[in-house]
This record gives structure tokens, sequence and C-alpha cells, in this order.
């Protein structure tokens, strides 16, 4: 009887170690599942897509100097303290908390956008429309530095929800692999020529110089449009920036004429010109002759040029 006590307890014994050993390793294996940490996105499949990065727009042309554009589709990752960064030029930058927490960030700090454009230089690329911060959507700008390789080397936070990242890359070590021009179209070129001559001539203002070469910009895709379309006959009239310089042009050449005709109606008249000796031809755009009506058009103010009767 004992014997069978004894039997009975010994595979008793040996069936509740199995089962312990059973549940250990079935417990052991669940735990493998949670040590891949919630952090990294459309990476991790243990995320509902709900709760995966959403992107809220989608990002702008790839654009500016040719031989950065093979930086398209690639990714360089900088992890620092507890959080990892992943910037994916002319894409997107991310950034991901190295954590086992629930509710670890994983989140998007900007979309790429645009060229920031400075004397005519492009000096850093702007990641905009990330995830929301507050009243505002989070933002980076990218800063590009001449080095030996192709590293995402620095990121900080200078203002709230604006970051600023320094990627490093040999791609623009060459002082002129930054200019905008030579990245034009000949026919952007030509506006850009176009706008210089009118500012050399002082025919525009600084100020209309500058907006004249954001249009061109953003007609090459480095910028992006705050053009309003609306349709009109005005703004269409306007939508070209060579049509205000040709204006420019068209209204130099009728205050010639303008010019011209006063002159004759005052040899019309028998009025002599003081400066008639130091104009020997009619290409000249002015004439030194004082009239106190400044409406030059009309013939009112020869009353004034033929001063008191005698």
């Amino acid at each position: 009887m004992n014997i069978n006590r004894n039997g009975v307890y010994y595979f008793l014994r040996l069936w509740i170690i199995c089962v312990s050993l059973l549940l250990n390793h079935g417990f052991a294996s669940k735990m493998k599942i949670v040590e891949e940490p919630n952090t990294f996105g459309l990476n991790n499949p243990f995320l509902s897509q709900g709760s995966r990065l959403q992107p809220k727009v989608n990002p702008a042309q790839v654009s500016g100097p040719a031989h950065l554009h093979r930086l398209a589709g690639k990714c360089f990752s900088f992890t620092e303290s507890t959080y990892k960064y992943e910037f994916c030029p002319f894409h997107n930058l991310t950034q991901h908390e190295q954590s086992y927490r629930w509710n670890a960030y994983s989140g998007i700090l900007g979309i790429w956008q645009e060229w920031e454009i400075v004397n005519n230089t492009f000096t850093g690329m702007w990641m905009r429309d990330g995830d929301t911060c507050g009243t505002r959507n989070r933002e980076t700008k990218v800063t590009l530095v001449c080095s030996s390789s192709s590293k995402l080397a620095q990121v900080s936070e200078p203002s709230t929800c604006v970051y600023s990242v320094t990627f490093e890359t040999p791609l623009v070590c060459h002082p002129h692999s930054l200019l905008v021009y030579p990245t034009l179209s000949e026919k952007l070129q030509k506006e850009w020529d176009e706008a210089e001559q009118a500012r050399y001539e002082d025919l525009i203002t600084e100020q209309g110089y500058n907006n004249l070469l954001r249009d061109i910009f953003e007609d090459a895709g480095l910028l992006k449009s705050k053009k309003v379309k609306v349709n009109t006959p005005e703004t269409a009239a306007d939508s070209d920036t060579h049509n205000s310089l040709q204006k420019c042009t068209e209204d130099f050449q009728k205050q010639k004429e303008e010019i011209k005709r006063l002159r004759a109606l005052l040899t019309q008249h028998n009025i002599p010109l003081d400066s008639e000796q130091k104009v020997p031809d009619e290409t000249k755009t002015t004439v030194s002759v004082t009239v106190k009506d400044p409406h030059l058009r009309g013939d009112t103010g020869l009353l004034d040029l033929l001063g008191p009767a005698p």
C-alpha cells in the first residue's frame, strides 16, 4: 500500500514539475514580445494602424542641387540620451523614444517642404508640418555642413517645437555646391538676369527685386508657393514675373514719347529750350525744363512757361 502511495506521489510531483516547466517556458516566450520597445512607429508591427506615425502632408518634390538628389531614399540615424532621430533627406525627420514605457513617444518632427535661401545660396532644408505641438506643428531646419562622410551629427530644440539639425556630408564641400543660380532652368536664369538688369538701371526697387527672385524660386520648386490663386483677370495678368519687367519697359518708352511730344509743342510755340544744346538727339530721356505744374500731360503748363504778358 505504501509502495502504491509513494508511486502516486512520485508521478504527481513529476507532473507538477512538467507543468511548471511548460508554464515558465510559455511566460518566457511571451516576455520576449514586450522586449521590443513600443517606439518605432511605422516599423513596429505590434502597433495598431491608428497608433502609427501619420503624416499630415506629403513631402515636396526633390529639388535643389542635382548632386544632392542622390540622398533621396536614404536615411541617417542619430541617438542622443533616450531618443533616436532618423533623418531621411527630401522626406522627413522622426524622433523615437528608446524606452519600454507603454506611452513612449514616437513622432514626426517635420516633413520636407522647401529650401532656405540666403544671399542666393542654399543654407538649409525646412521640414515642416510635423506632429501637433500645442497650437502649432513641429518643424525642423536642417543645416548642411561639409564633412568626410554623410551623417546626422547634432539635434537641438532652440525654441519650443522648432528643432535644429546638423547634417554633415562631403556633397557640400565644394565652394559652389550650394549656389542657387546653376540649379535653375535656362528660362528662369534669363528672368533672373532681367531682374538684375532692371535693378541696376533703377527700374525696380530692392523690394521689387527680392519679390521677383522669390517668384523665380517658387517657379523652380525651391520655395513653397505663397501665391493665392484667384480666377480674376488681374491676377492672371500678373502671374508671370517677366510681365512686370515688360510693363516697366513699355512705360519707359511712353515717357520718352511724351517728352518728344512736349519738345515739339514748345518748338511750335517758339519757346526756347535751355537744354537744346545739351541734347543732341531724341534718345535723351530727360529735359531740363522747369514746369510749375507737375502734370506734364496736356497744354496747361504752357501758361506758366510763357510767363506774364509784356
